[in-house]
C-alpha cells in the first residue's frame, strides 16, 4: 500500500488534481443536497394539492346537498362549442357577414375575440359555406 503524501511533498499537478477532486466532490454534495429539497418541495406539494381537492370536494357536495350545480373540470372546450353553436344559430336564418354575426353575438352577452377562427373551422369542416368574402352561409 502506498504511503500517503503530506501537503507539503505533494508537486503541484498533484495538487491541482486534489483540488480538482475536491471540487467535483463538494459540487456533487451540492446537487445531491438541491435534489434532495426538490423532492421534499415535491412532496409537499402534492400534500397541498390533495388537501385542496378533499376541500373542494367537500365545498362541491355541499353544493349538491342544496341542489346547486357544480363546475367540474376546466370548461375551455365546451366555452368554444357555445361559440359555435351561436354561430350555426345565427346563420340558420341566412347568409351573415362577419360583422353582422359578430353584432349578433355581442346582443346575446358573448364576446366572440376568436370569431375567424370559429368560422375558419366551421368552413374547412364544412358546415359553413362561403359564397362571397367575409359572408357566410350554412353549408346545404
Amino acid at each position: 500500500m502506498a504511503k500517503k503524501k503530506t501537503v507539503d511533498a505533494l508537486s503541484s499537478d498533484e495538487l491541482y488534481a486534489l483540488a480538482q477532486e475536491k471540487e467535483r466532490q463538494e459540487h456533487e454534495a451540492a446537487q445531491a443536497a438541491v435534489r434532495e429539497e426538490i423532492e421534499a418541495l415535491r412532496a409537499e406539494r402534492r400534500a397541498l394539492i390533495a388537501e385542496h381537492k378533499k376541500a373542494v370536494n367537500a365545498v362541491d357536495a355541499q353544493i349538491r346537498r342544496l341542489g346547486g350545480r357544480t363546475r367540474r373540470g376546466g370548461g375551455g372546450r365546451r366555452a368554444g362549442n357555445y361559440v359555435t353553436r351561436m354561430v350555426l344559430d345565427i346563420l340558420a336564418k341566412g347568409k351573415a357577414s362577419t360583422q353582422e354575426i359578430k353584432a349578433a353575438l355581442s346582443e346575446q352577452g358573448v364576446t366572440a375575440n376568436n370569431l375567424s377562427q370559429t368560422l375558419a373551422y366551421l368552413k374547412r369542416t364544412g358546415r359553413v359555406t362561403s359564397p362571397s368574402r367575409a359572408v357566410y352561409a350554412l353549408a346545404k
